[in-house]
Order: structure tokens, then C-alpha cells, then sequence
């Protein structure tokens, strides 16, 4: 059979939009002789469209987009993501589905079975599960048909599976030629690779051929990035779709053969297209097109507006200096020489009279005591209120620059440099803005060297350095790895090699300053746990290890 897989990056809740699209990639399938076309998890409403599954209108409209696609397909058998009721009379009231239709005919559903609840899903809170996987046999092939999660469960990859269904396995004593799964899988890094290992792992247990559709785009902070691929039956990679934008692979059942391992971008180069991919999405889906930033002359804010630069185009970016009595010359330099190599608009607004003013109006109350923090965070704030002033001025969104180092342990000022709509690196360590930064300059100069050899500082106070508040970045970024995602105790930690004071201080820091997180610009997600959406503490506790 001659298949189309076609990885769309739909908008949640856009049906009119959505189904026209799709509608042209099956006209496109057809044309190109394709028997069948294949679509990700829900592709018709977008994923994941969270507690608008509990409004009536947004259900009604999703089946109305659904009925009229069913009827307008033609000569062609479409596999496609949906929404379906759930007809018992207890349990949830929603499946999360794969619709087969041809010639105007719904021919068979297959309802996902394995729901997950964990970081960034939240399946079982509107999703029933389906009770049975059987095979459905088309165009000759028997198909076993599952969704995202219903693969990522065999005890040969997940030691602990959680849960007790196996549909693959389900699907295999029916007997199938074909597995097929249609998927909405985030990326994280590493997180290709390890879906590659786990298909090819079950296509030789089983010894069937697999063909995954994944969902690609930005929604909020969760990034798809589509990769779908084709496997044989012994595990070999056939073919594999493009990563981070749109992608359709025809394929021939009847010649699946292991290709030559794709070219692929290292590690550093996939983060960078998933966070240009993420700005882009973000910005244009909230119906903006332009976007504002404060350059200090650092790394992060740097390499954030190169980014996106990457995303939008340098003239729909624009990149303010603010110099406090504190900034460097070098610092002023190095942003303007940035915001030339970028082709940006640069303007400069110095907040020293603007800071004057506000210790002049506060001297009453500050008087007799020390200048500290609180100085250095008006500094901050001031500028947070300028860019934002600019934002809504020009119709722009503001991005925030501070990194997953910083937000971790609270070297960020709320209301002042977290200020903003989307934060880029707010789940990038220090040590890979470093590396993503030298990936930027991988074939010239954009952000002037200077920038990246320099000793970070916030410039808030004379001779200012992060390390004189921080453990050194090649030091702090392990052990938050290590405690932030690995989930280690402290005495697991310090048997790496780390000194126990130090871990112990950069764990209350985390803890004290939960607060600001959840406070906020919504970040975009790379790592396996990333601040907001899928990790979730109390701000009020006491626990300590």
C-alpha cells in the first residue's frame, strides 16, 4: 500500500483552518497515487486542547469540522486524530481517537488506551480509555492502529511499565502486518534518539514494520517536533520526515527497506530549531508578529535575539539597551555590535536620572540604612517597566532572557528582568546557552566573542560577577540536573562529588524561590522538566532533606 504521512502543525481550536489544511495534504496524497493518508493525535482540534474538552461549543464544532471532512474525502482512505464521545454510561465522557474514513464513510475507530498523567500530560482528566486494540484490515492489510502513548509501554524498553495493558501486544496476537501509530510526543533532548531505540526494539520483538506520525509545532511552552518515521520489521530505520516544520513521507509498504541513517544535526543545533520553532509558533498563533527585547551586552540576552531573529526575521525584532551608572562601555558596545550582525533595530534608553529619582523619592524611609539588593533590583524593575511600556506601545510581545541556571535559584528579579510574555531559555542550563551561543557562530560572528568570553555579570552593583553569588555554572548546572530532573536526594548528589554545603544551599534556593517561578513568563520546554506547566510544588512548605 501507498501511504502518506503527513506531519501537520495545526492551532488548537482553528477547525475551519485545520481541516482545510488537511484537506489539502490529502489532495496532495491523492495525487501522488497514495492509497491511504495518515495524520497525528488529534489533529483536527490541535494538541493538547486541555479544559476546553469541557466546553460544549468547542466539542460541537470539532464534530462539525469532523463531519464535513469525512464527507468531502474521496479516493482516498484517511487515518486522522479526533475527539470522540464516549457512549458508556460511567466513566469519562471523551476518547481520545483515531477516525479511518474513505469515500465519505467513518470505517473504524480506535480509542487511546494508555492515558498518561505525568510532567506535561494530563490525559486521564478528560479521556476515557479504550477498552480493546483489534486489528482493522484495508486495502488488503491487517492495521494495528494506536495512539502515541499506547506504544511507549513494553517491558523490554520500560522495566516499570505503568501500565498494565500492553496494546501492542494486543495488537500482535490479533495478527498484523502493519502497526501504525499517530502521535502529539514533545521534544526534549535526547528524546529522538530514544524513540527510535524503543520502535526499533518492538519492531523486532514483534517482527512488524511501524509507521509513526507525530504532530510538529509550538503550543505554549510544549514544542512537537515531528520527526516521523517509517521501520521494518527488523528494527532498520526506512525513512524519517523532517524535524520542526511540516513534512509529508510517501511510502510503499511493499518496499521497506533500511535506508543510509539521515544526516542529522548534533544535540546543540536540534534545541536551537526546537526554541526558533517555539518563538515562531508562539508569537504568530497569539496573533503577534513582532517582538521586543532589553540587550544588556550578555550571553542570554544574546543569544535570545538571535533566536529570534531565526523565527521572525530581524525586522520584526527590536533590541533596547538600557545602561544603569553600573553597565560597562563594553557592555553597551558589544549589544550595539550584536544588533549590527543581526540586521535588528537598536535603540538606547539610559535609566541613570530614572534610578536617581526613584532612591531620591525613597531616601526618607531608606535613610541610616545600607545600600543592597533592593538598589539593585529597582535597576531591574525600571527596565522591566520600559520594555513593557515599548511592548505595548508598538504592538509587540516582550521576551524575557534569564536561563534555566538562573530561574532555578533565583538570581532574577520579579517584575523586573522576568518581566515578559515568553521567556526562551527559562529551560536552558547556563552551560548549553554557552553551547547554543557557539552554535550560532558556527559559520560567522553574530554575537560578538567578547560576549561569550566574558565573566557573566548582572551589572547591578560595581564590579559585579555571577560567580561572586553563584557557584561556578560548571559546578551549579550538574547538581541541578541532578535534583530538577534525575530527582536525587542530597546524599545521592554529594556521592558524585559535590560538596554538601553547596548542594544544600543551592537546593534551599530552589525551594525559596518557587514563588517567583510560578510568577513567571511561560518558558519553552527542552529538558525532561522543565519550570511551569509540567512540574508542579507548593510554594508554602516546610519539607527539607
Amino acid at each position: 500500500m501507498k501511504i502518506a504521512l503527513t506531519q501537520i502543525n495545526p492551532v488548537i481550536g482553528n477547525f475551519t483552518d485545520n481541516i482545510a489544511h488537511i484537506a489539502s495534504q490529502i489532495q496532495t496524497a491523492r495525487n501522488a497515487g497514495c492509497q491511504l493518508a495518515i495524520f497525528p493525535e488529534l489533529a483536527i482540534s490541535g494538541y493538547p486542547p486541555q479544559d476546553y474538552l469541557e466546553h460544549e461549543a468547542f466539542l460541537t464544532q470539532q464534530q462539525v469540522a469532523i463531519l464535513r471532512l469525512v464527507a468531502e474525502t474521496q479516493g482516498i482512505g484517511v487515518l486522522c486524530g479526533a475527539i470522540t464521545r464516549h457512549s458508556g454510561s460511567t466513566g469519562k465522557p471523551l476518547h481520545n481517537s483515531a477516525l479511518l474514513f474513505e469515500g465519505g464513510n467513518l470505517l473504524f475507530s480506535a480509542h487511546k488506551r494508555l492515558l498518561p498523567t505525568y510532567d506535561v500530560f494530563d490525559e486521564t482528566r478528560y479521556f476515557e480509555p479504550g477498552q480493546t486494540s483489534i486489528p482493522f484490515i484495508y486495502q488488503g492489510l491487517r492495521l494495528g492502529i494506536t495512539i502515541c502513548e499506547d506504544i511507549f509501554n513494553d517491558e523490554d524498553s520500560f522495566p516499570h511499565p505503568l501500565y498494565q495493558a500492553n496494546p501492542v501486544a494486543d495488537l500482535k496476537q490479533g495478527g498484523i502486518d502493519l502497526l501504525i501509530n499517530i502521535a502529539a510526543s514533545p521534544f526534549t533532548m535526547g528524546k529522538q534518539q530514544l524513540r527510535r531505540t524503543i520502535f526499533s526494539q518492538l519492531c523486532r520483538k514483534y517482527h512488524i514494520p511501524l509507521v509513526y506520525v507525530n504532530q510538529v509545532g509550538g503550543q505554549d511552552s510544549i514544542l512537537f517536533d515531528g520527526a516521523s518515521m517509517v521501520l521494518g520489521n527488523d528494527g532498520a530505520l526506512c525513512h524519517q520526515a523532517k524535524s520542526f516544520c511540516e513534512d509529508m513521507l510517501i511510502i510503499d509498504t511493499e518496499q521497506l527497506h533500511a535506508a543510509p541513517t539521515p544526516g542529522e544535526m548534533d544535540e546543540t543545533g536540534l534545541v536551537f530549531q526546537a526554541l526558533a520553532m517555539g518563538c515562531r509558533d508562539y508569537i504568530r498563533k497569539c496573533g503577534f508578529s513582532k517582538v521586543l527585547l532589553g540587550l544588556s551586552g550578555g550571553i542570554d540576552s544574546a543569544l535570545t535575539c538571535a533566536i529570534a531573529c531565526e523565527a521572525l526575521g530581524a525586522e520584526n525584532v527590536t533590541g533596547v539597551a538600557l545602561p544603569s551608572p553600573y553597565t560597562s562601555q563594553e557592555s553597551i558596545d558589544d549589544a550595539r555590535a550584536l544588533a549590527a550582525n543581526l540586521g535588528i533595530r537598536f535603540e538606547i534608553i539610559a535609566i541613570s536620572d530614572t534610578f536617581a529619582s526613584f532612591r531620591q523619592t525613597l531616601s526618607p524611609l531608606f535613610a541610616g540604612l545600607k545600600e543592597d539588593v533592593t538598589e539593585q533590583n529597582i535597576q531591574a524593575r525600571i527596565r522591566g517597566t520600559l520594555l513593557m511600556a515599548l511592548a505595548n506601545k508598538f504592538n509587540a510581545l516582550l521576551l524575557s532572557t534569564g536561563n534555566k541556571s538562573e530561574m532555578a535559584v533565583g538570581y532574577c528579579t520579579l517584575y523586573g528582568d522576568m518581566a515578559g510574555a515568553l521567556s526562551l531559555l527559562s529551560d536552558v542550563p547556563k552551560q548549553m546557552v554557552y553551547a547554543l551561543a557557539r552554535f550560532v557562530n558556527r559559520q560567522q560572528e553574530i554575537i560578538p566573542s567578547r560576549t561569550i568570553i566574558r565573566a557573566p555579570t548582572a551589572e547591578l552593583a560595581p564590579d559585579q560577577k555571577d560567580q561572586d553569588d553563584l557557584p561556578p555554572y560548571e559546578m551549579l548546572d550538574p547538581i541541578l540536573s541532578a535534583y530538577l530532573e534525575e530527582h536525587l536526594s542530597i546524599a545521592e548528589i554529594v556521592s558524585r562529588g559535590f560538596d554538601k554545603e553547596i548542594v544544600k544551599d543551592i537546593i534551599r534556593r530552589i525551594k525559596r524561590n518557587e514563588y517567583k517561578r510560578q510568577q513567571a513568563a511561560m518558558g519553552l520546554k527542552v529538558t525532561s522538566k522543565a519550570f511551569g506547566f509540567g512540574r508542579r510544588y507548593p510554594i508554602a512548605q516546610l519539607f527539607r532533606e
